[in-house]
């Protein structure tokens, strides 16, 4: 369904272009008749259909139950590419050919960063205004204060488990990182097969070893860096598969390839469905592992180079609707962006499971975001994506 990736640290120019195109926003400045994006600037007023829209985006994202309607009620044909993995989503972005995308945190720096994406005129997307509250103006969707998306949806990685192989019922991550209590499972843990996994780690590391001074997962100094991926070296050999698809994982549970491992609600909820016996991180400790969990949230952007921009806003208002999103929550397995969605969805539980209208539990979620060499505090000591993407290639062997 998914994978992802990230960028380089942003020049100083698109610092002072995103800053110049905030004021002029604020001043009530632009043009009103320009109907076209690029060159860094938002769109000012809402145009007329141009009969197609270019989309590229995770894979149940963009479905007939809701583009059918939608050509109807707009006259833009939908033209979808599925794509596995974020670095595969700013490569087909790079190409010009796609109006916009459905970005995770660890790709939407990235498309900032080389100008591949615009910054997005809120006030255009109804919809927006009822977004849940914790979901804007974020460090993945809004750069020096300029929003450069429409959130979409978001999910936290769980920890699951087969009951009748892992006892006592684990409540930390101790129980796939920490090298003896792992050894146990040895072949059938099951971890997420991407760079920003590296992310995990150290989520574990920041409560396990505080005297590395690890704040964000996301910005780590070269001590901090080689700290989570020796923890993941250790964790290799007892790595049965690495996943990148739900359906694999679902498949390695299902048959007992795979015991313990991390996961997202969906796999656990499918596996459920099939009458399948697992378990998943703590409910008593609101299904996070005590250390907190990594996961994404999912953002529309709009392509710099889109050749149907006012479609593209058409959509982004669409799919953020409160009857739409709550389609598309559910049939991805995510909470839904849209807090009016809940009062939508056909399993009038699924906001409660997944944990759509409580704060409390995302504040104890780190959000995928693109690794930087710049730390967040003036210096830029971190670590950026490429040195993930090597370091990632290295632990698996």
């Amino acid at each position: 369904m998914r994978g992802k990736s990230a960028h380089p640290a942003r020049t100083a120019w698109l610092v002072v272009a995103g800053l110049v195109v905030f004021m002029l926003v604020l001043a009530g400045c632009g043009s009103s008749s320009d109907d076209s994006t690029g060159g860094g600037e938002e769109l000012q007023k809402l145009g007329k259909s141009e009969g197609e829209i270019d989309l590229v985006a995770w894979a149940g994202y963009v479905e007939p139950a809701w583009t059918k309607p939608f050509e109807q009620k707009t006259g833009c044909k939908v033209n979808a590419k599925v794509a596995g993995t974020s670095d595969e989503m700013v490569s087909l972005m790079r190409t010009g050919q796609y109006d916009g995308v459905s970005a995770s945190g660890n790709a939407s720096a990235r498309l900032v960063d080389g100008g591949d994406v615009d910054p997005v005129n809120v006030a255009l997307v109804p919809n927006y205004e009822t977004i849940f509250a914790d979901l804007k103006d974020q460090p993945y969707n809004t750069f020096d204060g300029v929003h450069y998306g429409i959130p979409h949806g978001r999910g936290a990685n769980l920890l699951m488990w087969n009951p009748d192989e892992v006892s006592p019922a684990p409540t930390s991550w101790d129980v796939i990182l920490d090298p003896e209590k792992a050894s146990k499972y040895k072949g059938k843990i099951s971890a997420y097969d991407d760079p920003i996994y590296i992310a995990d780690a150290a989520v574990y590391l920041k409560a396990h070893e505080p005297d590395l001074g690890i704040e964000n997962p996301y910005e780590l100094n070269e001590e901090q860096f080689n700290a989570a991926i020796d923890l993941l070296k250790e964790q290799q050999p007892n790595v049965g598969e690495y996943w990148s698809e739900a359906a694999k994982q679902i498949s390695a549970f299902a048959n007992g390839d795979s015991t313990v491992g991390t996961t997202w609600q969906y796999q656990y909820f499918a596996l459920g469905e099939e009458g399948k016996k697992v378990e998943a991180s703590p409910a008593s400790q609101g299904f996070l592992p005590e250390e907190g969990a990594t996961g994404w949230s999912d953002t529309w952007m709009i392509s710099s180079q889109a050749k149907h921009p006012n479609c593209m806003y058409m959509w982004m208002d669409w799919i953020v609707s409160p009857k739409v999103n709550a389609e598309v929550a559910e049939f991805f397995g995510e909470a839904p962006a849209q807090s009016l969605a809940c009062d939508k969805t056909a399993d009038k539980e699924f906001c409660a499971k997944y944990h759509a209208e409580e704060p409390e539990f995302w504040k104890r979620v780190y959000y995928w975001e693109t690794p930087l060499a710049d730390c967040g505090d003036g210096s830029e000591d971190c670590k950026d994506y490429n040195d993930w993407v090597q370091a990632w290639t290295a632990i698996k062997g």
